[in-house]
């Protein structure tokens, strides 16, 4: 197909460029003549349309999945994220103090697409397993199971039932491993594993699954070493046209095991066409099921959800309803009856805090788009603390040779500048512990360079001093009129300084960021500690008549 053929296309090219992926699909299109009316939109529209409304909704999506990963950190408890727009795809994720990384990473890949599919009908995959098992073993496939593997699967009957409980679709997925694997299929009785690889390679590798005194469930289960097998098996297309076109598979998000304590997956047959989607969800909470004493999230629905939810049980009792998040099915209880209270619950979480993760990621809302995590890069604590302490040491290096340098080339007036420095610090230390900022590399750079800032003020001061005592005023009218005339100076400086930072915030990423307010905040102080922070210590010096001297 010429269509999917452009599309892995413009997949593998946009992995390596920063090409927008719409221009790279326009100009995709345009080289091989192709109308977007015929994919997208409506004939009506002319190409240029089509792919200025795709542009808006590509950056529409990257916006909205940076605002769901945001509530996401929010809820999940991560101080001070940084989380920023990179170009037109990409998203810069910094997290500091986290040491679960595999929870954070599914906590920002998950697109928690929420879905509730019908199983499909045990007696028709029945035919359809035998049919991939006939045409794996090299034999002809008969008739009857080609007849029923072409049926779609037919529309339920959405008549009304009645019984208000949650707990009507609370029966466990009891789903488990048939005892005796190949026969409820095969009805071969009892053959060597050897005999049973060569006759029947399909089932050899996905076994039967049955319901307790219900029989087999039309499922499937293959152990962790064979998964991969049955996914190239059910991915080539001779396969796929045995399969209705109205079914898809999807895998149990967790492993459970054999008797002989070998991990195995399940494999569930479902209806494409979801019954219901997370999109209902108002709701949910992560708690421990009393019953069975495992971790759940129950989830709540709008009014809407709750009607087609009352629908959907009731035109399905005692069939089996999956419950699937990105892919994954978490279960796939039994309706006992209409539940039309909009209550539902997910169960298969292995522990309390991969329950709470899914309530996050619930209640944070769906990503429009998948999001892949292309770069990750770990800074561990021994590394950042020794990376800490070496720029500790060389702020107060820098600190100690400015203090040494003030008080031998100014004297008195390098003493007080000093002193204001000090302040400088101290008021800046505050503010971050205000902020409850977090003391980083970048931030201890701004620190540095907002000494640097403060001393050059009061240097300019100091120097239109010397001037003005030079051309024989008193050292009151020197030292007022030189902090006037110093002040046009300072000001702009420190204003075209404050103005970068500024411009660095906004646009920088994290570090960046770090450094920019550390900066910004450095700067504002120094125009207080180093112009009236001085200027009133001198004055009180020469209201007691100490001697005030500038080298």
């Amino acid at each position: 197909d010429q269509f999917n053929g452009v599309l892995n296309e413009v997949r593998t090219e946009s992995q390596t460029s920063d090409e927008p992926v719409v221009d790279i699909l326009q100009r995709k299109f345009q080289q091989k003549q192709l109308r977007a009316a015929r994919y997208f939109g409506n004939i009506r529209e002319s190409d240029d349309e089509i792919f200025s409304r795709l542009r808006t909704e590509t950056e529409n999506a990257v916006d909205r999945a940076i605002e769901i990963v945001r509530n996401r950190v929010d809820q999940y408890g991560v101080s001070e994220p940084s989380i920023q727009k990179q170009g037109g795809r990409r998203i810069i994720v910094e997290l500091p103090g986290v040491s679960r990384e595999s929870e954070v990473r599914q906590l920002l890949q998950g697109t928690a697409l929420l879905e509730f599919k019908l199983l499909s009908d045990p007696e028709i995959m029945s035919k359809v397993y035998q049919s991939i098992d006939t045409y794996l073993a090299g034999k002809p496939i008969p008739d009857s199971l080609l007849a029923d593997t072409t049926l779609r699967a037919a529309k339920n009957d959405t008549s009304a039932a009645s019984q208000d409980t949650a707990a009507t679709i609370a029966s466990k997925d009891t789903t488990k491993p048939a005892d005796t694997s190949l026969t409820a299929l095969t009805d071969e009785g009892e053959k060597t594993p050897e005999e049973l690889k060569k006759e029947h390679p399909f089932f050899a590798i996905a076994n039967p699954m049955q319901q307790p005194n219900q029989g087999w469930s039309g499922q499937l289960y293959t152990i962790e070493e064979d998964k991969q097998k049955v996914i190239r098996i059910l991915d080539k297309p001779e396969i796929k046209r045995l399969v209705p076109s109205g079914v898809s598979f999807v895998w149990s998000a967790k492993p459970a095991f054999t008797a002989e304590g070998k991990k195995f997956f399940a494999l569930y047959s479902v209806k494409k066409e979801a019954e219901l989607t997370g999109g209902v969800i108002t709701e949910a909470r992560a708690t421990i099921d009393p019953n069975f004493n495992t971790p759940v999230v129950n989830m709540t629905m709008n009014t809407e959800g709750a009607r087609e939810w009352a629908r959907i049980t009731g035109a399905n009792v005692n069939k089996q309803i999956a419950i699937i998040l990105d892919n994954a099915c978490f279960s796939a209880p039994n309706v006992r009856s209409k539940i039309t209270g909009g209550n539902s619950q997910i169960e298969g979480m292995e522990n309390v805090e991969e329950a709470k993760l899914l309530e996050i990621v619930l209640k944070a809302g769906a990503l429009p788009a998948p999001v892949d995590i292309i770069q990750q890069t770990s800074v561990g604590p021994s590394l950042g603390e020794d990376s800490i302490k070496k720029g500790v040491w060389s702020s107060v290096l820098a600190l100690a040779l400015t203090i040494v340098f003030m008080i031998f080339y100014y004297r008195v007036g390098g003493t007080v500048a000093d002193i204001a420095l000090f302040l400088n610090m101290l008021f800046m230390l505050a503010v971050l512990a205000g902020f409850q900022g977090t003391l980083t590399l970048p931030g201890i750079a701004g620190i540095i360079l907002t000494m640097a800032v403060a001393v050059d003020a009061n240097v300019l001061i100091f120097e239109r001093i010397r001037e003005e005592a030079k051309v024989g005023k008193t050292l009151s009218a020197a030292i007022d009129t030189g902090y006037e005339k110093a002040f046009t100076a300072i000001f702009d400086s420190n204003l075209t300084t404050f103005i970068t930072g500024v411009v660095l915030y906004q646009f920088g990423s994290g570090p960046v960021q770090g450094f920019a307010l550390t900066l910004m905040i450095g700067i504002v102080l120094s125009m207080f500690t180093a112009i009236i922070g001085t200027h009133v210590l001198f004055n009180i010096m020469l209201e007691r008549g100490k001697v005030i001297n500038f080298g």
